[in-house]
């Protein structure tokens, strides 16, 4: 009892050297951007933008360690990467994606959310945007402590609301779309479960519910790839190269296309030279998914850097706007400054590093078990649905995205599982009693028989029981036991309701807590 005490001592000891650490390299980041910003002198060498900057950076760190576990927990959950290499990818692409395609969702941000023009003056709109800024990092950072996996662009556009209202009154929101964004955090977790549902359902069809599942696998994985080359193509040419040379819609997605025909070109052989050595099992045909499943994270690492940056600077761009110009008129058009992008991408980055992991672990094992099938159905319905998002420059939660998505491959496996349980139900209801080596030959043929076979032998059993022909049968109680043993939750409820509970609060208290340092900061800021 004595050793085994000594031992949680020293696991204790060492857990707490590790948050001092991570607390230690945060702190040196945020000091880090504060001395920068003095450096450069950024607009005329502003304390109030430098200090601002520090939010923003605080703000960003945040975000690392909340939001970006959705991008690689289902990586990380089905084994097809490891912490240390989700970590490195993610951070690489989280950059990119907000250094390359970051601003148009900030200049929702900055100016979608409230109308500066009904701010009484330029004082009063800088300290709206700094309560907003610190009360969205305070709340978010809260949150992560307990556990709690809440919305960061929740926590930015309800202090932005909360700060705007209490400096002006309720006219100032641009309720038109607030209303938008409101309803995009309804649609964006149907449409990433819904997605990652479909996804899931046709690779069962396609590959684990065939007789031979390398063989199946070896034709459509290609075309998985393809589809996701496809997709990340399209984005990058109209979120990153039309900002050099002019590229229609259109015309994007027929470069993305070719570029995705190129992949299947290379792809296929060395698929099918892979899919050679596995074994006929959803096991071996799992291995076929990792470098999909790799690829795919990356692309929602991307797109999630490219959305959530806004969350991390786009009060900092209002400000350091408004302070460089004198005026509280924010153009909707106008450049965000690179360093502030970089703030927030490094942010970003050093957060998921530092405080990223146990949250990975979080989302990648304790909502529902993943394989490397369904982490790349989960990873590929949240990026097609935050870059569709991103495209039209709203700032959905990607939060609601990736848990949708997993939610949404767990409640499809639940239905499948239940469609199962009946249809074994009705091979017991249509066999006579008594000869029970009988329904054992029976399951044994209808398990290994593909979905189209399965239709086909309990068509031709109902047919036989009509006609009774069949002479075996379960017992009562064999039934219900069978019954019971299939009646499974694959998603656990408790997350459900937990997180459902979280993203109901968020709003209301980073917007009371935004209002509350309004007045704080005016008060003490007012000569």
């Amino acid at each position: 009892m004595e050793l085994k005490h000594i031992n949680e001592i020293d696991k204790a000891t060492k857990r707490g050297r590790g948050e001092l650490f991570r607390f230690g390299m945060g702190l040196l980041f945020i000091i880090g951007v504060m001395l920068f910003t003095i450096v450069r002198g950024e607009a005329n060498g502003s304390m109030f933008v430098v200090v601002s900057a520090m939010i923003g950076g605080y703000m960003a760190l945040n975000i690392g360690a909340n939001d970006v576990a959705n991008n690689v927990g289902p990586a990380v959950g089905s084994r097809a990467l490891t912490l240390g290499g989700a970590l490195m990818i993610a951070a690489i692409f989280e950059a990119a994606g907000a250094i390359i395609a970051g601003g148009e969702v900030v200049g929702t941000i900055r100016n979608g959310i409230i109308d500066p023009g009904k701010i009484a003056n330029t004082d009063t709109f800088l300290w709206v945007m700094m309560a907003a800024l610190l009360a969205a990092a305070i709340w978010l950072n809260i949150a992560t402590a307990v556990g709690a996996p809440v919305s960061t662009t929740h926590s930015i556009v309800g202090a932005v609301l909360g700060a705007g209202v209490a400096s002006s009154g309720f006219a100032i929101g641009n309720w038109e779309t607030v209303g938008a964004i409101v309803m995009s955090w309804v649609i964006s977790p149907l449409m990433g479960g819904a997605i990652a549902a479909i996804f899931l359902y046709l690779i069962k069809r396609s590959i684990t519910y065939k007789a031979d599942l390398a063989a199946a696998a070896r034709r459509v994985v290609p075309y998985l790839v393809a589809l996701m080359a496809w997709t990340f193509a399209t984005y990058i040419l109209l979120k990153g190269v039309s900002k050099i040379v002019n590229v229609s819609s259109g015309e994007a997605m027929v470069y993305g296309l070719v570029f995705a025909i190129v992949v299947l070109y290379f792809v296929r052989p060395l698929v099918a030279r892979q899919s050679l050595t596995l074994e006929n099992s959803k096991q071996g045909v799992n291995r076929l998914f990792t470098i999909p499943l790799i690829f795919a994270a990356a692309l929602l690492s991307f797109a999630h850097g490219s959305n959530d940056v806004a969350n991390a600077v786009g009060p900092l761009a209002a400000i350091v706007e408004v302070v460089s110009q004198g005026s509280s008129n924010i153009s909707s058009t106008a450049p965000i400054p690179g360093w502030v992008m970089w703030v927030g991408a490094l942010g970003i980055a050093v957060g998921l590093a530092l405080f990223g992991p146990r949250v990975i672990r979080t989302v990648g094992s304790e909502i529902t078990e993943l394989d490397q099938m369904r982490a790349y159905c989960i990873a590929m319905a949240a990026t097609i649905t935050v870059i569709i998002a991103s495209q039209f420059g709203i700032p959905v939660s990607t939060t609601h995205v990736a848990v949708g998505a997993v939610f949404g491959v767990g409640f499809l496996r639940e239905h499948l599982k239940s469609n199962y349980a009946r249809m074994l139900q009705d091979i017991k209801d249509h066999h006579p009693e008594g000869d029970q080596e009988s329904i054992a030959v029976f399951l044994a043929s209808f398990t290994k028989a593909s979905i189209d076979e399965k239709g086909q032998m309990l068509a031709e059993l109902k047919q036989r029981s009509k006609q009774r022909l069949d002479t075996a049968n379960f017992s009562k109680l064999e039934r219900k036991g069978l019954k019971r043993a299939y009646r499974q939750e694959l998603v656990k409820r408790s997350q459900v309701l937990r997180i459902a509970a979280a993203w109901v609060i968020t709003v209301p208290a980073s917007a009371l807590m935004a209002a509350l340092l309004f007045f704080m900061i005016k008060g003490m800021l007012i000569v």
